[in-house]
């Protein structure tokens, strides 16, 4: 083969893997800035004011910047709140960032004071400064619920889930 053909080949056998590697980074960097600047949000979270387990107002602007779950429950609840709190003490412990938190907001501020919710996180093992056991009126818990498109349900439905997970 003349040199200059072995050249060539030598040369295509370096670019072309070259260019496509470049190809590669490039369809990445679109494609990350594409779905980047077409996220979506699925809803915007409603503003509220509730007092936490250390007996401190916390705000939604106080989530502002933070990835946070939401949950609602009650501390006496039988049946499914104790599951949902030992599932959020597993993704809390699993995440363990400062950019990460946890909201609990009680349906059952008669019984949940702040006093008493501080006892239930240190039950359940919550650790974070960013997980907040939430308690005020139940009328604004409920309309809460409400913009947050989830249903909670009144003292009449907590007896019915007591008696039948009796």
């Amino acid at each position: 083969m003349p040199k200059n053909k072995k050249q060539n080949n030598t040369k295509s056998k370096i670019i072309i893997p070259i260019a496509v590697i470049a190809l590669l980074f490039v369809g990445i960097g679109i494609g990350m800035s594409y779905f980047k600047n077409n996220l979506y949000t699925v809803m915007k979270v409603p503003d509220f004011e509730l007092t936490d387990q250390n007996n401190k107002k916390i705000t939604n602007k106080d989530m502002l910047g933070k990835v946070y779950l939401v949950e609602f429950f009650f501390s006496k609840c039988p049946t499914i709140c104790p599951v949902m709190n030992t599932n959020m003490r597993h993704i809390e412990d699993e995440i363990n960032s400062p950019d990460f938190g946890i909201i609990s907001i009680s349906i059952d501020p008669e019984n949940d004071t702040p006093e008493l919710l501080k006892q239930h996180a240190k039950k359940i093992g919550a650790k974070s400064a960013n997980w907040h056991f939430l308690t005020g009126n139940r009328d604004y818990i409920g309309n809460l619920a409400d913009q947050f498109d989830i249903y909670v349900g009144d003292k009449e439905d907590e007896a019915k889930i007591s008696i039948i997970a009796e």
